[in-house]
């Protein structure tokens, strides 16, 4: 444990930090999952709808680097092509 102050209010903070990004991510995982599932279901309007919000939340975890620019870039592009191909199946 530190022994100085600012040490152990950086830990506390770091702590705080860490917890906050890890809900964002798993908040994106989430709605990754029931975009999944509305595919597999057939639901293809609900899977856009779900795609915006995703796509939306994503942005603003690349904006506060939480997650790395090209990984947005490439989960966003992974999740339209499988719409575009549910769409057109």
């Amino acid at each position: 444990m530190a022994n100085i102050k600012s040490a152990q209010k950086r830990i506390e903070t770091t702590k705080r930090d860490t917890e906050r990004n890890k809900a964002k991510k798993s908040e994106i995982k989430t709605y990754i999952k029931k975009f999944d599932q509305a595919l597999e279901a057939g639901n293809v309007d609900e899977a856009r709808e779900i795609f915006r919000h995703v796509d939306k939340r994503m942005k603003q975890a690349e904006a506060k680097n939480i997650i790395h620019k090209n990984k947005v870039a490439r989960t966003a592009s992974r999740l339209q092509k499988a719409m575009n191909e549910a769409q057109n199946a």
